[in-house]
């Protein structure tokens, strides 16, 4: 299965990363997974759709392969994001409830892990990296967002009920101090919403990767709550009230980064 990226570009310092949206899952892949695999639980539902549209003039860079297949927000050398946690891996052999996802025996073995890293996660980051180098060259820096969600409840990866908005930021490393502040602050002032700032979520690879604020690379992770735009169980409906009273407060979270300049 050869990918076909989508990538909107604009003219503006944001970049957006939309690395868990996609649903495609190649046919040998398919073959192996089991009923749990095939059920692609873990999808970061309609996130694609609850941002389109939210602001103009900015780039977005999309993979439709599943993270099932390979999760492009994992360290392509399979360092764990979270030592000590539960988490899931490059390859994931479990579902965020700790269910198996393979037929047994049919789990994918190290050569398979490096082809499905060569075929879908290196495209992925090359053509979010040449973006967000695209910008920098315009505006002198590159802001990345990277967007994500997940259910409000898993007991195998968090304790109690996620908070809405879950900025990650790697402790402060990965962005200017402004971007965190502005960002955090746009979450505690949304009425009806909780936050938190690097909680469960401090920022997965890609956000650790890329923000870099010394060499004008500055990056931030969001991750929703789902229950905040759509039901948290099949068949994960979008919800437009929820979505439409959600997006306003994106919109000024977008808005913030994008007319952010460095001091």
């Amino acid at each position: 299965m050869k990918i076909e990226l989508e990538i909107s570009k604009g003219n503006s310092p944001l970049v957006i990363g939309l690395p868990h949206t996609g649903i495609d899952v190649p046919a040998d892949v398919a073959a192996n997974l089991n009923e749990t695999g095939h059920a692609l639980a873990d999808t970061d539902w309609h996130i694609h759709d609850l941002y389109r549209g939210v602001l103009d003039d900015i780039t977005t860079v999309r993979t439709p392969v599943h993270r099932y297949v390979i999760d492009v927000n994992r360290d392509p050398s399979g360092v764990s994001l979270y030592p000590g946690q539960n988490t899931t891996t490059l390859c994931p052999l479990t579902d965020f409830d700790g269910l198996p996802l393979y037929k047994e025996g049919c789990e994918p073995d190290a050569a398979e892990i490096e082809r499905r890293r060569v075929a879908y996660h290196a495209p992925y980051h090359a053509a979010l990296e040449a973006e967000l180098e695209c910008v920098k060259a315009i505006h002198g820096f590159a802001v990345l967002y990277d967007s994500h969600s997940i259910r409000s409840n898993i007991p195998f990866l968090f304790e109690g009920k996620l908070p809405d908005f879950n900025v990650g930021t790697n402790i402060g490393t990965t962005c200017d101090p402004e971007i965190e502040a502005m960002t955090v602050a746009a979450t505690q002032n949304a009425d009806g919403y909780s936050a938190v700032l690097n909680g469960r979520f401090k920022g997965g690879w890609t956000t650790r990767h890329y923000g870099r604020p010394s060499e004008g690379l500055h990056a931030i992770q969001m991750e929703l709550a789902q229950s905040t735009y759509m039901d948290e169980c099949v068949p994960w409906a979008y919800r437009p009230e929820k979505a439409n009273a959600l997006r306003v407060h994106l919109t000024q979270i977008l808005k913030n980064l994008k007319d952010w300049r460095p001091a």
